[in-house]
């Protein structure tokens, strides 16, 4: 089974290189993160044609996340719990959905994560509003999936964390020093997220450095490497002992109006 993680930059401006993507990697399941379409804007139809069920949590304009499935949803859930942001505790951001299908072996168990940029950062101690809420999320990112291990099922948390987990994922370490991305608070939530039991499929299939999955559009990011690396699989014990295979389909930026993303592909014997 070949689980894939992608960050779109909007389906209806990628729908072609999607489509196109998804004929020739042939992706059993594939995560999308920022869609930027509320549902109804979906283009259900064209996905749908090559053979995929389609669960979407939108939202205009901004964030969005999508799972695409050739096997039948057993069950689909949207938002990520525990947030208290809003007079009615809701979290009106876009950006978890989970799914449960049935492989070969039983339940497989997805999510598709689109993780807050968390910048502009702020001082220290008293941390922007925006950095605030990443810490917060990764938070309740860590006590969901805490919630399913007991489950003992594969588990795969794919998508767009905004997390460079060590300086050989970037390509100017001191450049980024400060960043949302890789500063010293977010390694510790991200450690504590792994530290509960899960696995990067990078760490554990590849592990070398420079493998980036994202590069800027501006200042020639993609023609002179200057990426960094923030698109993970992150595997429950039974997802991480039967994971065969991972690649990084880095060809996908060349292409025409690529996303700013690469997709990011694990295959299983699920």
């Amino acid at each position: 089974m070949k689980i894939a993680t992608w960050n779109v930059n909007s389906i209806k401006a990628r729908l072609d290189n999607i489509t196109d993507w998804l004929k020739s990697a042939d992706p059993d399941i594939a995560c999308l993160q920022e869609i930027k379409t509320v549902n109804d804007g979906f283009p259900y139809m064209e996905i749908e044609a090559l053979g995929y069920n389609v669960a979407v949590h939108g939202q205009k304009s901004y964030n969005g996340v999508a799972i695409l499935s050739k096997l039948p949803f057993d069950e689909v859930i949207k938002d990520l719990p525990g947030e208290d942001l809003l007079d009615d505790g809701a979290d009106d951001q876009a950006r978890y959905i989970e799914a449960v299908v049935s492989g070969a072996r039983g339940p497989v168990r997805v999510a598709s994560i689109y993780l807050p940029n968390g910048n502009p950062v702020g001082d220290a101690p008293d941390y922007s509003d925006k950095y605030q809420y990443k810490l917060r999320w990764m938070d309740r990112l860590r006590a969901r999936a805490q919630s399913l291990l007991p489950y003992e099922e594969p588990l795969i948390l794919a998508g767009d964390y905004n997390v460079i987990p060590y300086a050989r994922d970037v390509h100017d370490p001191v450049g980024w020093q400060g960043d949302a991305a890789f500063r010293p608070e977010t390694h510790a939530k991200f450690r504590a997220l792994l530290n509960i039991g899960l696995t990067e499929a990078f760490e554990q299939m590849d592990g070398r450095e420079h493998q980036y999955t994202f590069w800027d559009y501006q200042r020639g990011a993609w023609q002179n490497n200057q990426g960094i690396r923030i698109d993970h699989l992150l595997l429950s014990p039974q997802a991480a002992d039967r994971i065969t295979d991972f690649q990084i389909d880095k060809f996908v930026r060349d292409g025409t109006k690529p996303s700013d993303h690469v997709p990011v592909i694990g295959t299983f014997d699920l």
